[in-house]
């Protein structure tokens, strides 16, 4: 019997997997003269999720969100060429942070320009983003979306890495047994593998996560 909740994948995530391979299509176009495109592509891979999730969480559309991801990373890239980001001034974690920023707030007054209206719960005197301007005495706002955001990006970055790197039975298998939390009968069951099938992929998909979790946080650090 074939699973549902394996194989199925919904309009929603059709729709984002169709945006965000236009939008990675856009970015790359406009990389081609610059060197070493696999290595955007790869970084493109592993943090648009993150800045999109944050974009939408201040307060941006889908759309938007979107064009904030492509622009982000081409302005990384090239200030890149510029060697701007300073290791010793900051984290790349809050670096990439302010470069996500900075154009959530060019998304802002975008619209702002597109439809030629001032709407209230954002006028204010320094033009800024809504996210910008809420009082939050535990923090800044956006600084906790990006933490928050930041630690789910790197799970998903990391499980993406793994995928290649084992079969696709594997996968399945450490999926519902450790993502999912299926019991083990269960995914004995629905999958049709032995139980030292399930215990195997469990601890060969699980070491190699580790590494891939490891190696992402050492890129960031």
């Amino acid at each position: 019997m074939a699973n549902n909740d394996v194989e199925k994948v919904s309009e929603e995530d059709a729709v984002m997997i169709q945006a965000y391979a236009k939008t990675r299509k856009s970015l790359i176009a406009r990389l081609d003269n610059w060197e070493d495109q696999k290595t955007w592509d790869e970084f493109y891979q592993t943090y648009w999720k993150l800045i999109y999730a944050v974009s939408i969480k201040a307060g941006l559309r889908s759309d938007e969100a979107f064009d904030c991801v492509q622009e982000t990373i081409l302005s990384i890239a090239k200030q890149s060429k510029k060697n701007l980001y300073d290791p010793e001034q900051g984290s790349f974690k809050t670096w990439l942070m302010n470069m996500t920023r900075w154009r959530i707030n060019d998304q802002f007054r975008k619209r702002k320009k597109d439809t030629a209206m001032v709407v209230g719960e954002w006028e204010d005197d320094r033009k800024t983003a809504i996210i910008d301007r809420i009082e939050d005495p535990q923090g800044d706002v956006l600084s906790r979306f990006w933490d928050t955001e930041w630690k789910k990006n790197m799970a998903d970055a990391a499980l993406h890495r793994v995928k290649s790197q084992v079969s696709p039975k594997q996968y399945q298998i450490f999926d519902c047994y450790v993502i999912k939390q299926w019991d083990a009968k269960r995914v004995q069951d629905q999958l049709k593998v032995s139980m030292a099938q399930v215990y195997l992929a469990k601890h060969r998909v699980g070491s190699i996560l580790k590494k891939e979790l490891a190696k992402l946080s050492e890129d960031a650090d």
